[in-house]
């Protein structure tokens, strides 16, 4: 089925040609100004390209402020050396469960708020994000038991050495103790960014960032004669960042300054609402927790080869999160566009938004991928010690930015889908690509084909560049725009 995109194509320029115009610097800084100011806007009546770019700007900087997070924690902790990197690297494929739930649910409560945004319901979107906070905590109560109890038994499924176990313990129970926080702060930025107030989900970040910059190396290396908690300290410091952004973010909820404001909301159970937004979250979160469930056998298929492995791994990821959260932050903007045009009721105009947004996250993507490409040597060894892990890291780099190009529309169509309520779509999807076809794959490449390691890396672009393809032929049936919320 032939795709319909040449227009969007040709619209893709607009940003380029606010540069290219007379005086375009200034306008385009205006530009930014302006997204970043936090006012209230219908997005549903304004010019689509402008909407995209007001909108899409802070969301990228929110999600660049979350890569901050595993950059800032991955530099410090490396001085460690690769028993540390490989705990930090091991912890965040287990709490990938913990990420999977706290993204799907956003992506939920956004849907939900999105369209009682677009549908004139201030009343309805702040009932939305109420529910969606109640059913936060719960489950962030109910996360936190395992990883508690049983730190070392958690690593150990994931293949690590007993060094990387012992080691790695206290680090483990802190960050599964503190996923609340981890909810809390997916979740009550999904209502902002729902109401359309992008800016201050990226304060929230930017604050809960200068913490964690600031307390990372203290509470790792220590400062004076204290010598400070090691690796666990990295947990720490990213839980206080965190922890202090969430009480930023309820300060702003509940305030009478805010887009959205929850003050006089009872915080008591409304069973309608309540499902609403688990029927609309649990495709997500099972869209989520598909890959993330890949990731964690891919994971542990490169432990089998060792630390150093995994350590390279470890950063060569950590360095995609940089480019791929702001990435996030795009998609996430299609995601709020769809929802609120389509309970303003058009459609049409909520489809051309995921188009162009898409091809604006391929460009940005492709550059990323070519830069990556000539200078993954030197980006790893900033962040690794030793030959080996670095050699392991720049082959993981430069494989899994291979498929740049389709991460850039797979990315925002699965989050237009989600915008519209059909979280179904995505989900058969990654099932698909993800447990029947990157898994298996991983196993084949890295052991019966004996690509090793390298195998593993491969099956990521592959798999991933094949649900874009799908994603974007389901994408322009238009089926989704049917789907109530």
């Amino acid at each position: 089925m032939a795709i319909d995109v040449p227009d969007h194509f040709c619209d893709g320029w607009y940003v380029m040609n606010l540069l290219a115009e007379q005086d375009g610097m200034s306008r385009w800084w205006r530009i930014v100004k302006e997204s970043l100011a936090g006012e209230e806007r219908d997005w549903t009546a304004m010019n689509v390209r402008r909407a995209i770019v007001l909108l899409s700007i802070p969301m990228i900087l929110e999600m660049g402020m979350e890569a901050v997070f595993a950059l800032v924690d991955i530099f410090f902790v490396s001085r460690l050396g690769e028993e540390a990197i490989a705990v930090v690297g091991l912890t965040e494929l287990l709490l990938t469960f913990v990420y999977s739930v706290a993204w799907g649910l956003g992506m939920g409560i956004t849907s939900v708020v999105a369209r009682r945004t677009g549908e004139k319901d201030p009343g309805g979107a702040a009932q939305a994000a109420m529910q969606g906070l109640l059913l936060t905590i719960v489950l962030g109560v109910a996360m936190a038991i395992p990883g508690v109890l049983f730190p070392q038994e958690l690593l150990g499924l994931m293949n690590a050495e007993e060094a990387v176990q012992e080691l790695g313990s206290g680090y483990v129970r802190l960050m599964f103790g503190s996923n609340l926080i981890i909810l809390l702060l997916f979740s009550i930025n999904a209502v902002f960014r729902g109401a359309g107030d992008a800016a201050m989900a990226m304060r929230t970040l930017m604050l809960a960032n200068g913490i964690n910059i600031v307390l990372c190396p203290i509470m790792i290396h220590g400062i004076g004669g204290w010598e400070g908690f090691g690796v666990t300290g990295a947990a720490l410091a990213t839980t206080i960042g965190r922890g202090t952004g969430v009480v930023y973010q309820v300060m702003r909820l509940f305030g009478k300054r805010s887009g959205i404001n929850l003050r006089g909301v009872p915080f008591a159970l409304r069973p309608a609402v309540m499902w609403t937004i688990v029927r609309v979250s649990l495709g997500g979160v099972v869209q989520f927790i598909l890959p993330s469930i890949s990731w964690m056998f891919l994971g542990s298929i490169v432990a089998t080869f060792g630390s150093a492995a995994t350590a390279g791994y470890t950063v060569a990821v950590r360095i995609m999160i940089f480019s791929l959260l702001p990435s996030w932050g795009m998609a996430n903007a299609a995601s709020t566009l769809v929802g609120q045009n389509l309970g303003a009721g058009q459609p049409d105009r909520a489809q051309r938004s995921a188009w162009l947004c898409g091809h604006f996250n391929m460009v940005y993507l492709v550059c990323v991928a070519v830069f990556y490409w000539l200078f993954a040597p030197v980006l790893v060894g900033f962040f690794s010690e030793g030959d080996v892990p670095a050699g392991y890291g720049v082959s993981a780099l430069r494989i899994l930015c291979l498929g740049y190009f389709f991460y850039g529309y797979g990315m925002v169509l699965a989050q237009a889908f989600n915008g519209a309520g059909d979280t179904l779509t995505p989900t058969w999807m990654n099932a698909f690509c993800f447990l029947l076809l990157q898994i298996p794959l991983a196993w084949y490449l890295s052991g019966q084909v004996g690509w090793g390691a390298q195998g593993a890396f491969a099956a990521v672009p592959i798999s991933e560049s094949i649900l874009a393809v799908i994603s974007a032929v389901i994408f322009q049936r238009g089926r989704w725009k049917l789907v109530k919320v």
